[in-house]
């Protein structure tokens, strides 16, 4: 799911720059404010599950890749800001060093797996938990938000992807960027994360929910305050 450099025209890459730059400057203001000194650790180690995860990376039709990204899980246990940072610098340490992801297209990949999978799963999950104090159904929010904020991170970056067509074109109507429109890549990323990763996402998200809430529930951000 990382995009590489020459797939996004500047159309594109400049404004989700601009829009990552906020919620960067957000999520920091609220990282120092609400997370604690016991609460560290775990966002170093988070950053390094997410790191990890993401290396196992399958190449998809359509020029880009699909993998996990523990951001749902990130955003259950420490939060959707807290999150935002974890990823995000995951992403960008794999872009610049690994080249796993385009430097132009930091901004997007950020955008789509460190802002909208967190808030999708962390909202997905707050949506089908509610109140309850039923475990199976608190793991079964977890696989979904896992699952379904994935999925929709996907989607985002298939319809990123499929719009360059439309938006950037030489005068002889070559595509300039990425040359797969929305009818191939939207439906080739939502199909494989419906039928593979989402399912791979939402398991380990509900795998490692269910080990904090046996052992450390009091660092779980989303269910904090239940009785258990």
């Amino acid at each position: 799911m990382h995009i590489p450099d020459g797939y996004l025209s500047p159309q594109t890459y400049v404004p989700l720059y601009g829009a990552l730059f906020v919620f960067w400057a957000i999520a920091l203001k609220k990282l120092k404010r609400e997370l604690s000194a016991k609460q560290v650790p775990y966002l170093a180690m988070a950053a390094a599950f997410s790191f990890l995860i993401q290396m196992f990376n399958i190449p998809i039709p359509g020029g880009t890749t699909g993998h996990a990204v523990g951001g749902g899980i990130i955003a259950i246990l420490l939060g959707p800001w807290t999150a935002v940072i974890a990823v995000s610098v995951v992403l960008i340490i794999q872009a610049v060093v690994f080249g796993d992801g385009g430097i132009t297209a930091i901004g997007a990949n950020c955008f789509n797996m460190a802002v909208v999978m967190p808030f999708v799963s962390y909202w997905t999950f707050k949506l089908i938990s509610g109140r309850s104090e039923n475990k199976k159904r608190i793991y079964a929010a977890a696989f979904l938000a896992g699952y379904i904020g994935l999925t929709v991170s996907a989607i985002v970056t298939a319809i990123e992807f499929g719009i360059q067509p439309l938006i950037a074109v030489s005068p002889d109507g070559r595509p300039l960027y990425a040359p797969y429109p929305l009818s191939v890549a939207v439906p080739v990323m939502a199909l494989e994360h419906l039928l593979l990763f989402g399912i791979i996402e939402g398991v380990v998200t509900a795998m490692l929910l269910k080990y904090f809430i046996k052992h450390e529930p009091e660092v779980v951000f989303a269910v904090r305050g239940r009785e258990r």
